[in-house]
C-alpha cells in the first residue's frame, strides 16, 4: 500500500496528540511515511512536539517526524493537511466569550457574536495555509476543521473556490456516539443517517440500521424524555458537567419541533437567556479549558518528554481525530464512505440558497465528495437557517470589504443579539480587542 505524508497545521493544539494517536492506531488503514507539525507559535508547539515524536517512534520508527515553524518545510511533499488553527489562541477566545456577556448576550466560541469575532480573525489564517499548500504541495487535500467552521467554509468558497479543501466538523459525530448508545448500536458506524443544516445548526431526520429499519421516532421519544442523555446518565459520566447539561438541554430544544432531532448547539440560539444565566461572565469556557484540558495535556506531554517514553500515558484517542482518519482514508483509497461535510448547497436543499455552505451527508472518494440530495425543508428550519447563513455571509463581506457596516449588520441579524444598540456596543468592544487580528473596519 502507498504510504502518505501528513502535516498538522496548528501543531500546538491540545488536540494534536490525540490526532497523532488516532493516526498511529490506524496505520493499517492509512499507512504513513511522514508526520509533520506546523505552527507559527514555536513555544506553544514545543509543549507537545517532543511527546508526539516519542509517540511516533515507539509505534513506528520508520515514520519521518518534523516539528517546524517554516511553512516550506511543513507543506513540501505532503498528501494531506489536517488544519485546526486557532488565530489568537485561547486568550482571544476568552474575550470572544466575555465581551458579549457584558451586555447580557451569549458568549460562546462559535455561536453568536463570539463566533463572528473568531471568524473574522480566522479567515486570513486559513487562507494563508491554503496558499502554502497550493504552493508547495498542489495535489494535497486540506481537511479543514478550523473554527468557526461555517464562516471559514464560506470564506473558502468565496476566495478559494477551486482549492482542494474539504471543510468538516466533528461535533455531530460526538452526538452520534451517544445516539448510537441510546438506540442500542455498538457503533455509530452501524447507523445510516440523514442530516441537514449549517455547521452547529442542523437536524437528524433519519437513522436507519444496515437492514433499513428506521429508528428516528425511537430517538425522538427518548430525547423528549431525557434529552441526548442515556436514561440512567448523571454528571459523573461526563468529563465536564457542562456537557451533561448540554445533553439534557436537548429535551427543551426538541420540544419546539418534535419531528426531527436537533444539534445541541441550538441551546445558544433558542435559549440564550438560559445560557447567559448559567455562565459566569468572569470565568468562561476558555478559562476552563486553560485550567483543565490544557494543563492536563501539556502536563502529560511534559511528563512523556521527561521520562523519554509514552508507556502508560494518559493521552487518549479522541472523536475529534476519528472523523479525520475516516475522511483521509476515503480520499486516499476511494472507499465512497458516507460522511457529513460542509459543502456548497447547489440545490441539495431545494428551497434554500444555492451558494450557502450547508452541512449534509456526502459520498467521499478519490476525486472529492458528492453531496446527497436533501429535498425541501420545513418553514421553521428554513427560517432559522436563512437568518444564520446570512449572518455568516455578512461576516465574510465585512472581511472582504473592510466594512464596519457589514459587521454591524451581521451582529444585528444574529439570533443571539437582541437589538442594534447592543450589536454596536459589542462590535466596538470587539474592534478594540482585535486590533492585532481584524482588518481595519471603515
Amino acid at each position: 500500500m502507498k504510504k502518505f505524508s501528513i502535516v498538522i497545521a496548528g501543531g500546538g493544539s491540545t488536540y494534536t496528540p490525540e490526532i497523532i494517536l488516532m493516526l498511529l492506531d490506524n496505520l493499517d488503514r492509512l499507512p504513513l511515511r511522514s508526520i509533520k507539525l506546523y505552527d507559527n507559535d514555536e513555544e506553544r508547539q514545543n509543549h507537545v512536539a517532543k511527546a508526539c515524536e516519542i509517540l511516533i517512534k515507539e509505534k513506528d520508527p520508520t515514520i519521518e517526524y518534523v516539528a517546524t515553524t517554516d511553512p516550506e518545510v511543513a507543506y513540501t511533499d505532503v498528501d494531506f493537511v489536517l488544519a485546526h488553527i486557532r488565530v489568537g489562541k485561547l486568550e482571544m477566545r476568552s474575550l470572544d466569550e466575555k465581551i458579549p456577556l457584558k451586555y447580557g448576550v451569549v458568549g460562546q466560541e462559535t455561536c453568536g457574536p463570539g463566533g463572528m469575532a473568531y471568524g473574522l480573525r480566522s479567515i486570513p489564517g486559513v487562507l494563508e495555509n491554503i496558499e502554502y499548500m497550493e504552493k508547495y504541495s498542489p495535489n494535497a487535500w486540506m481537511l479543514n476543521y478550523s473554527n468557526p467552521a461555517s464562516i471559514v467554509a464560506e470564506a473558502c468558497r468565496r476566495f478559494k473556490p477551486n482549492s482542494r479543501v474539504i471543510n468538516i466538523c466533528d461535533m455531530p459525530i460526538g452526538m452520534e456516539h451517544t445516539i448510537a448508545r441510546i438506540l442500542g448500536f455498538k457503533s455509530r458506524k452501524e447507523m445510516c443517517i440523514r442530516y441537514y443544516g449549517l455547521n452547529h445548526f442542523g437536524w437528524w431526520t433519519s437513522i436507519k440500521d444496515k437492514d433499513g429499519k428506521e429508528y428516528i421516532q425511537d430517538l425522538i421519544a427518548h430525547q423528549l424524555k431525557y434529552g441526548n442523555c442515556l436514561a440512567d446518565d448523571d454528571a459523573s459520566n461526563y468529563t465536564d458537567s457542562s456537557w451533561f447539561d448540554t445533553a439534557k438541554k436537548v429535551k427543551d430544544i426538541i420540544a419546539i419541533d418534535p419531528t426531527m432531532c436537533p444539534n445541541s448547539y441550538f441551546q445558544y440560539y433558542l435559549f440564550g437567556d438560559d445560557m447567559v444565566a448559567h455562565t459566569d461572565p468572569n470565568y468562561t469556557r476558555a478559562d476552563q479549558v486553560v485550567d483543565t484540558r490544557e494543563k492536563r495535556v501539556f502536563g502529560e506531554c511534559a511528563r512523556i518528554e521527561k521520562v523519554g517514553t509514552a508507556k502508560d500515558t494518559t493521552l487518549q484517542i479522541g472523536i475529534h481525530a476519528e472523523f479525520i482518519v475516516d475522511l483521509a482514508t476515503a480520499l486516499a483509497f476511494n472507499t465512497h464512505e458516507r460522511m457529513l461535510l460542509i459543502v456548497p448547497n447547489n440545490g441539495a436543499i431545494s428551497n434554500f440558497e444555492k451558494d450557502a455552505m450547508v452541512e449534509i451527508p456526502c459520498i467521499v472518494g478519490k476525486d472529492g465528495y458528492e453531496p446527497l440530495t436533501v429535498g425541501e425543508i420545513p418553514h421553521f428550519q428554513k427560517g432559522l437557517m436563512e437568518q444564520q447563513v446570512n449572518c455568516e455571509k455578512l461576516v465574510v463581506d465585512a472581511y472582504e470589504q473592510h466594512s464596519y457596516l457589514k459587521m454591524l449588520q451581521a451582529l444585528t441579524l444574529n439570533k443571539c443579539v437582541p437589538n442594534a444598540n447592543v450589536a454596536r456596543k459589542i462590535l466596538d468592544d470587539f474592534i478594540e480587542a482585535n486590533k492585532a487580528y481584524w482588518p481595519e473596519l471603515k
